[in-house]
């Protein structure tokens, strides 16, 4: 990130995959590191399995929460078709960190609709950086698959000019402490992947 500009972040996935709890974690550890910092969060059908998304920007001063399309820097999802929703904010040559977890949403089940049995090389024509890694399995190895949110972080956070120790702040404040562990052991095998 250059003097003076905005870091653009932006999170996709479905209700209760915690992406809420992520770009808090995003957003304290950008404050941490000493930025301004704007969220916005779009809720959708959340408690029913459908679309959330939340955007961050932060950098020395951040006018307005929301990103423009086709300038994120960093693009984290935890459900993949939600990355390729979205794939429409990630600026040329940003970072797509994609979970390979498939939420089969209602229109789906239903009938309604068919789930794409491409994903994956969809996802590959569509970024040309992608990190594509099972969050639930590395972060069930971690100690609890509720952590895929924090190993999706651990990934994104490689393309992200946040130090460490900002990371782990952010982690500690944002979290209870019994989960705490858990999350940073899901942070770094996510950082392991980039």
């Amino acid at each position: 990130m250059s003097a003076g500009s905005v870091t653009n972040v932006f999170l996709a996935g479905v209700g209760g995959q915690g992406i809420l709890r992520a770009a808090e974690i995003i957003a304290r550890a950008a404050l941490v590191a000493g930025y301004q910092v704007k969220t916005n969060e779009i809720h959708g059908m959340a408690q029913r399995g459908g679309s959330v998304v939340a955007q961050i920007r932060y950098g020395p001063e951040v006018h307005s929460p929301l990103i423009a399309e086709g300038t994120a820097q960093v693009l984290g999802a935890l459900e993949q078709i939600e990355a390729i929703r979205y794939a429409h904010y990630l600026a040329p040559g940003g970072l797509a960190v994609v979970s390979g977890q498939s939420i089969i949403p209602v229109t789906v089940s239903t009938g309604g609709a068919k789930y794409p049995q491409d994903v994956k090389d969809r996802l590959g024509r569509l970024f040309s950086r992608l990190v594509y890694l099972d969050a639930p399995k590395a972060a069930l190895e971690a100690g609890n698959i509720q952590a895929a949110n924090t190993v999706i972080l651990g990934a994104m956070s490689g393309g992200l000019d946040l130090p460490p120790s900002a990371w782990m702040e952010a982690i500690n404040t944002c979290l209870p402490e019994k989960h705490r562990g858990v999350n940073v052991r899901a942070f770094e095998a996510g950082r392991a992947w980039v």
